[in-house]
């Protein structure tokens, strides 16, 4: 989870619409073996969920931050975004421990 900065609120939201989603953005995140990815927002609060369906995480999160498109995507909305004061070093997101899960 992450929190977005008042100021830029609309903004993020705005470009996550699906009519404004750039071009090539989905389509890597597909092809990093991302499924069913939303992000939920409440209070400002920013909650992610997505399934992941490949064998090695860390490599495609790999190809997924060297792709230049992406990396222009992510200078274009995270700048409208503020990490958690708890977040661990190498975190911009939060990770968040699972406490229930039902099938």
């Amino acid at each position: 989870m992450i929190k977005l900065k008042p100021e830029g609120a609309a903004e993020y939201k705005r470009l996550h619409m699906t009519e404004n989603i750039w071009p090539g953005v989905n389509e890597m995140i597909k092809k990093c073996n991302i499924a069913r990815y939303s992000i939920y927002c409440k209070d400002d609060f920013l909650f992610a969920y997505f399934e992941y369906t490949g064998i090695n995480f860390e490599a495609d999160m790999a190809m997924m931050a060297a792709d230049p498109l992406t990396q222009k995507w992510w200078d274009t909305v995270k700048p409208l975004m503020q990490p958690l004061d708890t977040i661990k070093p190498d975190e911009f997101w939060a990770d968040m421990d699972e406490i229930y899960h039902l099938d």
